[in-house]
């Protein structure tokens, strides 16, 4: 008891200690948003929507499997690293780790989203209240560890290339689906709630406070299973990646530039990180795109390519920041331009399969041909040059790749930071197609031209433009790595009052709901006919209030987004746009 009750203190105290500044704020911001969820599933329970409710906890499940995946290996304030050399069994280091892991704004979200089982066995006389109170402990225990044993699974994985590809594969299958909710809402409107999710792990509470005893035995059971997995998973965490024994075939190259570009395409085929990236990538476009599928609809089989450009390039936007402190030899090279190197590594592993995709789905979908092969060569061109350009200029530290711990998924302690930077290089991508996008819809095949001349525009400007902050500014960026700090700058935005950090975060966490969600799809599936479509409110709307109300949507979104700028700005948070032309003359 002596371990729990002190890694519990460590963990109160790591709480205490990131109030402030930018963790704070998005805090804030996350406990604000849960809130209304765990308030919305209250909602449920009370008024007697038994299948909704069982539905909503099975959500609850996915987003604490998910969240480690998409949040860069989830809370690790505490690392099982740490206490290797403490000489603690594996199983009282579990047992600690478990009872910190209750410590935190997203178990006690996640409880009081739980009592809608006390509100649910209230109904069932004092028996189910009585059982609910086991109930609500198991099934927290239940979330809490099934994010644990994800993390230990995905960390074991992701040590050979086969699982790296097998863990890809799945997550992004799953993220997908959780992305394309509203797929399975509307399948849900039409047939109701499956039978499957009473009998999921996340509905076994709800059985047990309707008189199901053996379903509360069933899950105290599991997380028995469940605590052992992470205990063995905690063992094994600490031994070294496994390597392929193969001989592998040299890559020849020609000068420096080649030798950049030999160095990366072998990094992208070696590195298990970059697989994982790669394989999350592409299954994501895929399963992204054919949800729809389900309720048959095919539009938007054809944008499985460019969504799988969209987030490899979101998943790749610290570049330089994966290195570590490798970057010395980059500086100290002679000759050679790193970044065209890159440029052309990441275009010759991308564009095969962005391309091979986006043919095969576009013909299956029987087009638009013009808006897709216009879209692409400006996604591509866009994403190669914005890649490195956001890498050198928002560089966020990351970890040596030979020091990588036992979760592999945390590839920088500033999980916030790249988070920021993958949303922002979304929009930034996405950006550079409008042009394209803009005239095919209008001109048709003229589009395809536009997208061709954006794209290699994107990608030799903003390349010229991250080559020359490399060179300038290489030292600097170097130290950024190895402390962490930029030299001669400090952060003004920690200085700003709370209520503007919550305002900042708020408008960066909430503005892509209206913006995406309730604007931009709302508008495609008011501009094809559909009605009464799940949660977006402008198909609820009368008919001349539909296109207002999309509209309105994405102003919203924008202006959330502004403001969030705004703030962000006014604390001397966003560099000054560099100067241009200097950077376009030759290199002496």
């Amino acid at each position: 008891m002596a371990v729990e009750l002190t890694l519990v203190r460590m963990k109160l105290a790591l709480l205490r200690h990131s109030r402030e500044g930018k963790q704070g704020a998005m805090t804030s911001t996350g406990t604000a948003l849960g809130g209304l969820l765990a308030a919305g599933t209250l909602w449920l329970s009370a008024t007697g929507g038994a299948d909704l409710l069982a539905a909503a906890y099975a959500v609850w499940m996915l987003g604490w499997i998910l969240g480690p995946v998409v949040m860069g290996g989830g809370d690790e304030s505490l690392r099982p690293e740490h206490f290797s050399l403490v000489g603690l069994k594996s199983h009282r280091l579990a047992g600690g780790l478990l009872a910190a892991a209750f410590v935190g704004t997203a178990p006690l979200i996640s409880l009081a989203a739980l009592l809608g089982l006390a509100v649910s066995g209230t109904r069932e006389g004092v028996a189910g209240l009585l059982t609910a109170v086991p109930a609500i402990v198991l099934q927290l225990a239940l979330f809490v560890l099934l994010s644990k044993v994800t993390v230990g699974l995905l960390g074991l994985a992701l040590r050979s290339r086969l699982g790296a590809i097998g863990a890809g594969l799945v997550n992004g299958a799953v993220l997908a689906a959780g992305c394309q909710i509203w797929v399975f809402l509307a399948v849900f409107d039409q047939s109701g709630v499956p039978p499957a999710a009473w009998f999921l792990p996340s509905g076994w509470g709800l059985l047990a406070v309707r008189g199901d005893l053996v379903a509360l035995a069933a899950l105290a059971v599991l997380d028995v299973l469940l605590l052992a997995s992470w205990t063995a998973l905690l063992s094994r965490r600490s031994g070294a990646p496994r390597t392929s024994g193969r001989p592998r075939r040299p890559i020849m190259s020609r000068g420096a530039d080649g030798a950049v570009v030999a160095k990366e395409l072998r990094t992208w085929s070696r590195d298990l990180a970059r697989n994982h990236q790669f394989v999350f990538a592409l299954s994501f476009g895929v399963c992204f795109a054919a949800s729809p599928l389900i309720i048959g609809w095919d539009g938007m089989l054809p944008a499985a390519g460019p969504i799988f450009v969209l987030m490899v390039a979101s998943m790749t936007s610290n570049l330089y920041g994966s290195d570590g402190t490798a970057l010395w030899l980059t500086l100290l090279t002679p000759g050679g331009d790193d970044v065209r190197g890159r440029q052309h590594a990441w275009l010759a592993v991308i564009a095969p399969a962005a391309v091979v995709l986006t043919l095969v789905t576009t013909t299956i979908a029987g087009g638009p041909w013009p808006l897709v092969l216009a879209l692409l060569p400006a996604l591509l061109g866009g994403a190669a040059g914005l890649v490195p350009l956001l890498s050198v200029y928002g560089l966020i530290p990351g970890t040596d790749p030979a020091r990588r711990g036992g979760n592999p998924l945390r590839v920088s302690d500033d999980s916030g930071g790249l988070t920021g930077l993958a949303y922002l290089m979304l929009a930034l991508v996405a950006a550079t197609a409008v042009p394209a996008g803009l005239t095919a819809t209008w001109y048709g095949w003229a589009g395809v031209p536009t997208g061709l001349a954006t794209g290699l525009l994107c990608y030799w400007l903003l390349g010229r433009l991250a080559g020359h902050r490399l060179r300038a500014r290489g030292p600097e960026l170097l130290h950024t790595m190895r402390t962490g700090r930029r030299p001669g700058t400090t952060s003004r935005l920690a200085t700003l009052p709370k209520h503007r950090h919550a305002v900042a975060w708020t408008g960066f966490g909430l503005g892509a709901v209206p913006l995406f969600p309730q604007g931009v799809v709302a508008g495609i599936f008011v501009a094809n006919g559909f009605e009464r479509h799940t949660w977006f409110l402008a198909t609820y709307m009368p008919p001349a209030l539909r296109w207002p109300v999309v509209v309105g949507m994405i102003l919203l979104g924008l202006t959330a987004y502004g403001v969030a700028f705004l703030q962000v700005r006014r604390a001397g948070g966003v560099p000054e746009f560099p100067r241009i032309l200097p950077m376009l003359r030759p290199p002496r």
